[in-house]
């Protein structure tokens, strides 16, 4: 048993316990109504704990049309890429000021094999076996009220996503206003830019970034500030279907094999030219670091210089933390930095992964899913890229042995000011006692509410029994679907439907609602920091991104809870170039476009 397993298992139960106890638009802003939304909504309830008997998430995703269903191909070989997908992505294709949505679909898997040979075949939904794109055609009413509906538009969008899917990551690369898609998988990867007229074209040839081998997580985000989004690939191991490795369960059921058992692979960094293609730059940018089985990426400023940098979440080995040099390289810092390994040295099986500032004190912490007897990751920064492993403390630890995390984000889901999590979970090997499903990896959600003294509370019973199902879930994509103000979580299962869980609970504390688009450029302003300051001097700081969670693409526009009052004295944001502007009297409870070069 590892010293962290024996401190946790003895807290665990003194955490238990202590869990049963107890602010108009300015004139950079947009006034196209497909950006600017006021809501009619409920009167503030102040703390949401009150709301006992309110679904705060309800599953819409088959009400709605998403009646995606994953297939993972599996014929009884145990193949190790069956176990990891599939990923999803929020993002906006079409510009209509809604988050559409794009699914990853496995394949049969094994040579020579079909459909014949799956152990589950593919249910309603999964067929055709294609990856999805579905368009959102929400509708709100002069009184606030929504109709939310999607329509699958895969076969005009023109994607056709070749091999077995893993991930995805979403972002426009070519600077037009129109979100491109980029798919991992086994196999190879595809970059399909997205047109402007509601169809993609597969440009991964002539675009530079093709790669072979086997991908799950990649971000996008601008490292050199040159204005033009480069793109980190986080590769897992070298694997052959022609490998014939046996492994074996604990209970000593044969069972998918650990990636120790494999070599790992290099980490990819492409370097965006700004012409439509990218230059593979990894050999001398990324240098002198230990490369694992990369599972979860995330880019974020995290010693506050101004560049960003790129945190990496390995499975069963040190973690990397790629500072940039500012010169066009980075230098792994995770060791001396403390976010490598746990507080007794050892690593651990790391999958999804996000960064924010969940005490509100202007940096970015790190949050990782790990594996069941491990318990769940918190990182806290001291504002200078050094952390210290708070898990333990922050009873995100305890709180979460017993369960595989994968997809995960910091996000307020009350609104209250202070981000929440979410862990969606789902085992990777044979839990004892399932030895009679055929698929016996299911586990459930978790939710924790931030206590705002460094700790959490496990929510998950009191927020509705949608969080409760017991399902293989992997991916997991955050976002405003309804554009109603809270943010609501679309889940991926393997071998299972998705999952959307709308949120009923958030709006009825104020909010502020910010797309931020360059000046030169109508994209989204990936990397930019927000810092909301309020009447009485506090201050929120978040940033625009997409990556983090596992292998999925988030809504990349920034939600800002505030709470019972929406007293905002001004807003801040730092652009991915460097320049800070403000916008004073930014209206609460409604979505606003800033632009860049339009602030004071």
């Amino acid at each position: 048993m590892s010293t962290k397993l024996a401190t946790i298992l003895t807290i665990a139960l003194v955490a238990l316990l202590l869990s049963c106890g107890k602010d108009q638009p300015e004139s950079g802003s947009s006034n196209d109504p497909k950006h600017t939304t006021a809501l009619s909504s409920a009167p503030p309830q102040g703390d949401v704990m009150a709301n006992r008997g309110l679904q705060w998430f309800t599953d819409q995703a088959k009400e709605t049309g998403l009646n995606f269903v994953h297939f993972n191909g599996m014929s009884g070989e145990l193949y190790i890429p069956e176990i990891l997908p599939p990923g999803c992505a929020l993002f906006d294709y079409d510009g209509d000021g809604d988050l559409d949505v794009f699914f990853v679909q496995g394949q049969m898997f094994g040579p020579g094999k079909t459909l014949h040979d799956a152990l589950l075949p593919p249910q309603e939904g999964a067929l055709p076996l294609t990856s999805r794109l579905y368009r959102n055609e929400l509708q709100v009413s002069a009184d606030g009220s929504r109709l939310l509906r999607f329509t699958d538009v895969t076969e005009e969008s023109g994607i056709k996503v070749r091999g077995y899917g893993m991930g995805v990551a979403a972002a426009d690369f070519d600077n037009d206003g129109c979100v491109d898609l980029y798919v991992t998988g086994f196999g190879g990867v595809q970059l399909f830019r997205n047109s402007c007229n509601g169809t993609f074209s597969d440009v991964t040839r002539r675009s530079g970034v093709a790669d072979s081998g086997w991908s799950v997580s990649a971000s996008f985000f601008d490292y050199d500030q040159d204005g033009w989004l480069d793109l980190y690939v986080g590769k897992y191991v070298s694997y052959s279907l022609d490998d014939d490795s046996q492994c074996h369960s604990a209970a000593g059921e044969r069972d998918y094999c650990t990636p120790q058992v494999f070599r790992a692979q290099q980490d990819r960094l492409f370097h965006n030219l700004g012409n439509g293609t990218f230059a593979d730059v990894s050999s001398k940018a990324l240098v002198g670091g230990h490369f694992g089985p990369a599972l979860g990426v995330v880019a974020a400023d995290f010693n506050n210089d101004g560049w960003v940098d790129v945190y990496v979440a390995n499975d069963g080995e040190a973690n990397l933390l790629w500072l940039n040099q500012r010169d066009g390289t980075f230098r792994d810092i995770a060791l001396l930095s403390g976010s490598a390994l746990s507080a007794e040295g050892n690593p651990e099986g790391s999958m999804g992964v996000d960064a924010g500032d969940f005490d509100n004190d202007g940096d970015e912490d790190l949050f990782m899913t790990h594996l069941p007897d491990q318990g769940n990751n918190l990182y806290v920064n001291d504002g200078k890229g050094m952390f210290e492993d708070k898990s333990i403390h922050s009873r995100l630890g305890p709180l979460s042995l017993g369960y595989t995390g994968f997809g995960t984000a910091w996000f307020d889901y009350d609104n209250d000011g202070w981000l929440d999590l979410l862990a969606v979970n789902g085992a990777v090997s044979i839990h004892r006692g399932y030895q009679n499903k055929t698929f016996p990896y299911d586990e459930q959600k978790l939710l924790f509410r931030n206590l705002r003294v460094g700790q959490f509370e496990d929510v998950t019973n009191q927020a509705g029994a949608a969080l409760q199902l017991s399902e293989v879930s992997r991916g997991a994509a955050f976002g405003d679907i309804d554009n109603d103000g809270d943010t609501d979580v679309l889940v991926t299962n393997n071998s299972g439907p998705t999952r959307l869980f709308i949120n009923n609970i958030g709006n009825r504390n104020h909010w502020l609602g910010l797309r931020l688009i360059g000046g030169n450029t109508p994209r989204d302003m990936i990397g930019a920091r927000v810092a909301v300051i309020r009447d009485d001097g506090s201050t929120r700081w978040r940033r625009a991104r997409s990556d983090g969670s596992y292998a999925s693409a988030n809504d990349p526009r920034v939600l800002i809870g505030l709470g019972t009052s929406t007293a905002v004295s001004h807003v801040r944001v730092i652009w991915p170039s460097g320049r800070s502007e403000a916008w004073p009297g930014v209206a609460a409870d409604r979505w606003v476009t800033l632009k860049e070069g339009t602030g004071k």
